[in-house]
């Protein structure tokens, strides 16, 4: 996986949300309400959709399947104006991200997780950011396609 560090400016984003842990994984049924609505959304700045995680402090270290978690499904705006009813604002805070580009379906996307968090992470100059993470999907994400592209974009700090 090809990969950068970048410093992200803070950004306003509009969308949904759910509570959910790995093992309860309420992903698809987030989007499902989502997709229908995202083009209710206006002042946007991109096609671009953002699939986000918001952990609480400490998630990682130890691991547990059953920990919850806030996942939301969003676009990114110009400003907040306007809100579609059944919908919320995510202010991004910026910082430095390891942004991976990921290739593949989002079944085999838990090998690439592994990938980042047990070996290039611990082996790298950096150590994980209490701010979220997500992951960004453009014109080439196509959900379950082995050939889909996505951004994973992971919060660091220098070590």
């Amino acid at each position: 996986m090809d990969l950068r560090i970048e410093d992200l400016p803070p950004k306003i984003l509009i969308g949904k949300k759910l509570v959910m842990s790995f093992a309860n994984n309420r992903t698809p049924e987030l989007w499902k309400a989502f997709m229908p609505l995202r083009n209710t959304i206006v002042n946007t700045v991109s096609n671009d959709l953002y699939s986000l995680q918001v952990y609480p402090a400490g998630f990682f270290n130890p691991f547990n399947p059953l920990t919850l978690f806030e996942k939301w499904a969003l676009r990114e705006v110009s400003n907040a104006e306007k809100v579609p009813a059944g919908m919320e604002v995510f202010n991004l805070p910026g910082g430095l991200y390891v942004v991976f580009n990921y290739i593949g379906s989002f079944r085999e996307a838990p090998g690439a997780f592994q990938y980042i968090m047990g070996e290039w992470l611990p082996q790298s100059d950096y150590m994980l950011d209490d701010r979220p993470h997500f992951e960004l999907l453009g014109e080439k994400y196509k959900n379950d396609d082995p050939a889909s592209e996505e951004e994973i974009w992971i919060p660091v700090k220098l070590k």
